[in-house]
């Protein structure tokens, strides 16, 4: 290990157990900072877990919005995130004013066309910011979403969003057509397929496992398809000893540490920089170091904000979702 990082490493853990204070990392993130997180996970299981911790402060390595989530399912504690510009494609790509244009004219839209009374449910995935949850209806994740469309009205007007590929995928499970908000996570779009042919033909016979806010060609060619603490458990308890992974890079050393016997495999992306480049990584996610981390736990800030009037609007969609699966 480099010297720097365990001065680090010794350094926050010494600070956090001085200040009563957990951390908590994506699988996302770096190794180094998966090494040192109490808790790693997605973005909504780190956000239950820390409603569970007692702690002080919490300390969230990943994106802004999952930040956010954690504070709003935890308005009593501090919540810390190493680097407030950590942003997400995803999320940055539905903008609540957009949304609530959107909504409008499709309530307008129903009514003028005789469809309906005006009513529109908004499905929102957990990957947008707290402004889009209080517009939301009911929050879905990768994992639960088709349990939750399936429960829904079938007659209901659906507007799915923010991601068009995760939003296509469950339209085509549950036999639904939701309108879909064409937004996406820029790391899972840009998987090449053609890189996927290649290596499903010279690895013939190994599985192909992929997030659903893959493209549909990638799903396609894919024999296993669900969330990153799905694909996780999958490559977990599966026999196999090599798996296809179409999914940010950042899981591979999670999947390595709880499989050491084992190979994956990444699909690189369409565009690689620099020569034999196979790693598709979320440069947000990279934002994260163990720097970051060490300041904002010895300042206690950046701390995560969240108005409570916009707080108390998206946790009614987070508490729809947790009763619906």
């Amino acid at each position: 290990m480099d010297l720097k990082n365990k001065e680090y490493i010794d350094k926050i853990k010494s600070l956090a157990k001085q200040k009563n204070a957990v951390i908590f990392a994506h699988y996302y993130t770096r190794p180094e900072i998966q090494e040192i997180a109490d808790f790693i996970g997605d973005s909504l299981a780190l956000a239950q877990q820390a409603t569970r911790v007692q702690a002080d402060i919490l300390v969230m390595c990943g994106v802004h919005f999952m930040g956010e989530t954690m504070k709003i399912l935890c308005p009593d504690k501090k919540v810390l995130i190493p680097d407030m510009n950590a942003g997400c494609s995803l999320a940055d790509s539905c903008k609540a004013e957009d949304l609530k244009k959107f909504i409008e004219q499709q309530k307008i839209n129903s009514l003028s066309s005789g469809e309906g009374r005006g009513e529109v449910l908004v499905v929102s995935y957990v990957n947008t910011s707290a402004d889009v949850k209080a517009l939301t209806d009911v929050v879905v994740t990768s994992s639960n979403a088709k349990k939750i469309v399936d429960q829904l009205p079938k007659d209901a007007k659906i507007i799915f969003g923010p991601d068009h590929n995760l939003g296509s995928y469950i339209n085509s499970v549950t036999g639904r057509n939701m309108l879909l908000w064409n937004g996406a996570c820029h790391v899972h779009s840009r998987f090449s397929l053609e890189a996927l042919l290649q290596l499903k033909a010279a690895y013939p016979g190994v599985e192909v496992l992929a997030h659903p806010e893959c493209k549909a060609p990638v799903l396609a060619q894919s024999d296993v398809i669900g969330s990153t603490k799905a694909l996780l458990e999958y490559t977990i308890q599966s026999p196999a000893k090599r798996f296809i992974i179409a999914t940010e890079s950042g899981i591979l050393f999670e999947m390595q540490r709880a499989c050491p016997d084992k190979e994956f495999i990444p699909v690189p992306p369409e565009v690689t920089e620099g020569v034999g480049c196979s790693c598709n990584e979320c440069e947000y996610m990279r934002m994260n170091t163990l720097e970051k981390v060490y300041n904002c736990l010895l300042n206690e800030n950046p701390e995560m904000q969240v108005p409570q009037e916009i707080a108390e609007k998206a946790i009614s969609s987070i508490q729809r979702m947790l009763a619906m699966s």
